[in-house]
């Protein structure tokens, strides 16, 4: 039995933030009903290539964008245009614990599907809604983007090489903003399920991308709000944590540049990874024996640091400072990451039995439950689905719809 089993979520958001979250929840075993724009679907099953490849090698119309989001959800069609796409939504509410929008401020409330008008039918609902700005505040009404968001919650200008050595702002390599905003309405709706499991009150969820890129900048939201100083970017060094960045080290082995990830969390640390690096007077050397000391003299220890971490290859600082028991790494791309004996130890790769593929590799959801494992191929998991996949199956199970009900709505284009 999975922890959210019972739990039945409508999803009307799409492309990340909310169908990262409705995702984590249907892996944890709630039943997330996808409703989608009929023929076209959710905006990033067209966000390709690459699409999925079929068991003969032909290209598919499945983006592997919304393969990576969309999994353990049954996909409706249901044009919310039309008045009775919309009494369809309604009907399906009545069934359900949680509604998950992602539609700009106002549009909800065109189509009399807006929080007010859904609790009045079903007062244990938990409305979810993700947008870019909120519902209130001057930009409430401002379509919001995962870029622009980085942008302007201070991330990009804390990410990016120092503009001493030629750099500039830089988004992150994934879209942070709208996963982070998934993850924290997780949390909400889970918060809120459980007040409406004590009183029966249902409550709306109000998530805004940008209110959680400023949630996100932590320790330098933080020192910006205790000192009054504004951070500057860094490059791959730790604001408050020296030596604590990326580090080239000697040549890999076909010639070319290497590197390192150097993590020193604290002065026991430091001083056993300037044993191993053969330079013990530094450890204890009144400039940078202490972390604030070697913050205030990044300056002065960095360039020695890295002299001395040119002297020998990746493979040798790895395995001198692990045996130390020093925080480093090594920069791995993707196929790297997956050929990594630790990621396949924790199976952090899945293969799904998808229609048209049949062992669909996705990345695995990180959550280890030991009493109520999460939605797997194994336990009951379901692959991402075509486009419609699950209409008439739905609108049998929780409406009750007869085959002249589906053959009508389907002639008059509802779903």
């Amino acid at each position: 039995m999975n922890c959210l089993q019972g739990i039945r979520i409508l999803d009307l958001s799409r492309v990340l933030a909310g169908p990262w979250c409705t995702q984590t929840l249907a892996d944890l075993g709630a039943d997330v009903i996808k409703i989608e724009r009929p023929g076209s679907g959710d905006d990033t099953r067209a966000w390709g290539p690459p699409f999925l490849k079929d068991d003969q090698g032909a290209e598919t119309q499945e983006a592997a964008y919304y393969l990576g989001a969309n999994r353990n959800k049954r996909s409706v069609t249901c044009d919310i245009a039309q008045p009775a796409g919309q009494a369809l939504v309604r009907e399906l509410v009545l069934h359900c614990d949680v509604f998950v929008e992602n539609f700009k401020v106002g549009d909800m409330a065109r189509y009399g599907l807006d929080y007010a008008s859904l609790q009045a039918l079903n007062p244990r609902l938990v409305y979810c809604s993700v947008t870019g700005f909120g519902q209130n505040g001057p930009y409430a009404e401002r379509a919001g983007y995962d870029y622009a968001i980085q942008g302007m919650g201070g991330l990009m200008s804390v990410t990016g090489e120092r503009d001493d050595l030629g750099g500039g702002p830089q988004k992150v390599g994934v879209a942070v903003a709208d996963l982070m905003t998934g993850m924290y309405a997780t949390v909400g709706i889970l918060a809120a399920l459980r007040h409406a499991e004590k009183t029966g009150e249902g409550q709306q969820v109000d998530m805004a991308l940008l209110d959680t890129q400023v949630a996100m900048l932590a320790n330098l939201g933080a020192n910006y709000l205790v000192s009054g100083k504004v951070p500057q970017r860094v490059g791959n060094a730790h604001q408050n944590i020296v030596p604590y960045q990326v580090f080239e080290v000697a040549p890999a082995a076909d010639g070319g540049k290497d590197h390192l990830i150097i993590a020193v969390g604290n002065d026991a640390q430091y001083v056993k990874f300037c044993k191993v690096a053969n330079i013990p007077e530094l450890g204890v050397n009144p400039l940078f024996a202490k972390n604030r000391d070697r913050v205030q003299n990044r300056s002065q220890l960095v360039p020695i640091l890295e002299v001395v971490m040119k002297l020998r290859t990746k493979a040798d600082w790895l395995a001198a400072l692990e045996a130390a028991k020093v925080p480093c790494g090594a920069i791995n791309n993707l196929a790297e990451v997956f050929a990594d004996p630790q990621i396949k130890a924790r199976e952090m790769v899945s293969h799904w039995p998808h229609p048209m593929k049949s062992a669909l590799p996705l990345v695995a959801s990180p959550i280890r439950l030991s009493a109520t494992p999460v939605r797997t191929p194994e336990h009951g998991g379901l692959p991402p689905p075509l486009l419609g996949q699950h209409t008439d199956e739905v609108l049998r199970e929780v409406l009750g719809c007869t085959d002249a009900q589906l053959a009508a709505m389907k002639s008059a284009r509802v779903i």
